[in-house]
């Protein structure tokens, strides 16, 4: 059977024509969440800024992105994907004009924050559209389509870092933001020619909860606030935290239309503990990407380019591990691998030196594809057999959330361990830390009897 014919099969009906819009909108935020690893490094040295300043352009996408998934997930669960879609691939495409002009590091963040509302939707996007073919063919698991997707995002995460080393050779650190124009670009046509404009199931016009979005988003800011730079003179920061998480919770638990409906999520609990996961898997993932790679630069001493070629066989690890793996159904046993194959790769980080070889150093990398290949698929599938299927763009927006409150911590904890310089003991203390995220999420994987019920 040919590739394509095969593909029919497995996705039992769904639409083809949606692959090429979903995975161009899904991908915009996991290339900007990557590419910008190799470029932190002489954007700083293009600003004269520290480490622990160029760290903001990392937390500043995450942090609007963190708040603003969950958001698009719920507009696009009550008007459909297109023009959430659509608009979001403009402001992408605006975002990339900044950053290709900053004139200093501020305002290169401020493109980084757009770039990051920008990429909001694509994902949610994604997932909904999934979920109505599914309601449209009758078929509830089109296993391909979400593999294809799976392995889309994971694959341009990965591809990330040696397309930024490729840039900054051929144009310099700018270039990693101007690749944003012709990605939106093309997300835009794709969009506008294939997403079909989406009819409401019903005639009443919804109730969008604009204050507990607002208190969502006031709940995560300063939470994010705080853990990108601890500080006991900061101690307002986690009393704003609490204060605005009571009152979204009081305020959704009497809403009528709820922005998240807490007692439904609380009643979830295999959703909850996805949630958990994806934390603490993203945690280790993150730290990776952005920790490993800096060192590299900085306490090995190689190239940007020569950094990001050292990631590329993460890439293909994960393409190949999401290949052979896509239409297993064992989510459990697919969580702890990826979980132990997280533990031994940071434990060879701990004997990682300026001398060590290039073959330890690529060794490494195809550990990580190998968590990289079992986790996303996994996550993505939990949380897409789980959610209530009505409000599957919100439960996707808030899987993002969680990881990239994982990207904050390693963030912070990068900043913490590296000071102005990311050396070599800097990266073993970072490698400790991230052998206990893994072991915590390998106890829960494992504690977890739920999770052999959750087939993907």
């Amino acid at each position: 059977m040919k590739p394509r014919e095969r593909f029919a099969a497995l996705s039992e009906g769904f639409d083809r024509k949606l692959l090429a819009p979903m995975i161009s909108g899904a991908i915009l935020n996991p290339v900007n969440s990557s590419i910008i690893s190799v470029s932190l490094v002489p954007i700083g040295a293009a600003f004269g800024a520290p480490p622990t300043a160029t760290a903001w352009l990392v937390s500043a996408l995450y942090l609007a992105t963190a708040v603003g998934q969950p958001v698009a997930g719920k507009l696009i669960d009550v008007h459909g994907p297109r023009r959430l879609f659509l608009g979001a691939s403009v402001l992408v495409g605006l975002a990339g004009i900044l950053g290709m002009l900053a004139p200093d590091l501020g305002v290169l963040i401020v493109a980084r924050v757009l770039l990051g509302f920008g990429t909001c939707a694509g994902y949610p996007a994604a997932m909904r559209m999934i979920r109505d073919e599914a309601e449209r063919t009758g078929k509830d698991s089109p296993t391909a389509v979400l593999t294809v997707l799976a392995m889309a995002t994971q694959t341009i995460a990965v591809i990330g870092p040696p397309l930024g080393g490729l840039l900054i050779g051929l144009g310099g650190w700018r270039a990693t933001l101007g690749v944003n124009i012709p990605f939106a670009i093309l997300a835009f046509v794709l969009g506008a020619r294939r997403i079909p404009a989406t009819a409401r199931k019903t005639t009443n016009r919804p109730n969008l909860d604009f204050l507990g979005m607002a208190l969502f988003a006031g709940m995560l800011v300063s939470l994010l606030l705080f853990l990108m730079h601890p500080s006991a003179t900061d101690w307002y920061l986690p009393l704003i935290t609490v204060v605005a998480a009571i009152a979204f919770v009081l305020r959704e638990l009497r809403s009528t239309e709820p922005f998240i409906d807490v007692r439904m999520l609380a009643g979830n609990r295999p959703l909850v503990a996805t949630y958990a996961r994806a934390l603490l898997a993203y945690i280790v993932s993150y730290a990776f990407l952005y920790g490993y790679t800096q060192w590299l630069e900085d306490g090995r001493g190689l190239t940007a380019a020569q950094a990001g070629l050292i990631q590329l066989p993460v890439f293909a690890t994960a393409v190949v591990v999401s290949g052979l793996t896509g239409r297993r159904k064992e989510v459990r046993a697919k969580l702890g691998a990826g979980a132990l194959c997280q533990i031994l790769a940071c434990a060879l980080m701990l004997v990682l030196w300026p001398e060590s070889g290039i073959w330890l150093l690529v060794t490494i990398a195809l550990i990580f594809g190998i968590t990289q290949g079992l986790m996303s698929l996994a996550l993505q599938n939990s949380v897409y057999h789980q959610a209530d299927p009505d409000s599957i763009g919100t439960s996707a927006g808030l899987l993002r959330t969680f990881s990239y409150l994982g990207a904050i911590i390693a963030s912070a904890a990068q900043g913490g361990f590296y000071g102005q310089h990311a050396d070599t003991g800097g990266l073993h203390q970072l490698a400790t830390f991230l052998l206990v995220m893994g072991g915590l999420l390998l106890l829960i994987t494992l504690a977890d009897r739920k999770l052999g019920r959750t087939t993907n």
